[in-house]
């Protein structure tokens, strides 16, 4: 799968599930049960322990899955995420080294922002999306609103907040999608090993974006 491939499936899914856990055992579960839920995504955070592991092993397991990496800070770990298999990269902040590097090297990368001049300066440095983060602590959907407005065509990812309860509100205010951790990840549902619970949630979040979308077309 190329990056344009890639870059395409995410928009279209509009949802990127953050695993962020305690093992790289619990981090595999979680990406498979959400994978076998219509989320073929997955971003695994460099905070989760033997998350590269992780990531080699779903490349040569599961290669029709889109697994990438997240909290990627420096260009060093993104060389080695690369390495591991990772389809795309995504960091918390904006580092254009990084950005830069993801570019040169033909892979997706949504590097997180929060102002309007970090958003600016992450989409001509050539990223694919651009990741609003903490997007709830600025104002949620509101935010994404806002920023829509002075950039009609960047394709943010709102993330940090996320819930059933908004998800819609952000898909409506503009969001092209979102980034979800815990709310989709359930960390109960994960230690017990507990699939339904975590395509149960898949499913709700899916329908849910799929039907604010219609709405916003509309």
């Amino acid at each position: 799968m190329n990056k344009e491939a890639i870059r395409t499936r995410i928009e279209e899914i509009g949802i990127v599930p953050a695993i962020r856990l305690f093992s790289a055992e619990d981090a595999l579960f979680a990406v498979e049960a959400v994978s076998d839920s219509g989320i073929p995504i997955a971003e695994v955070t460099m905070t989760t322990p033997g998350a590269l592991d992780v990531i080699s092993g779903l490349a040569h397991k599961r290669p029709e899955l889109i697994v990438g990496a997240g909290t990627v800070n420096d260009i060093e770990t993104a060389r080695r995420c690369l390495d591991a298999g990772a389809k795309f990269l995504t960091s918390p902040g904006l580092d254009i080294q990084v950005v830069e590097f993801a570019v040169k090297n033909q892979v997706v990368v949504l590097p997180g922002a929060l102002t309007p001049s970090e958003i600016m300066a992450a989409w001509k440095a050539g990223a694919d999306f651009v990741k609003v983060f903490p997007c709830s602590l600025l104002g949620g959907a509101g935010y994404i609103r806002a920023l829509k407005s002075p950039f009609p065509n960047i394709p943010l990812i709102a993330s940090g907040g996320v819930t059933q309860g908004n998800v819609a509100d952000f898909i409506l205010a503009g969001a092209t999608g979102v980034g979800i951790g815990s709310d989709l990840i359930n960390p109960e549902a994960v230690r017990r090993r507990e699939r339904d619970w975590i395509r149960e949630l898949a499913g709700r979040f899916l329908k849910t974006v799929q039907h604010a979308r219609s709405q916003r077309a509309a």
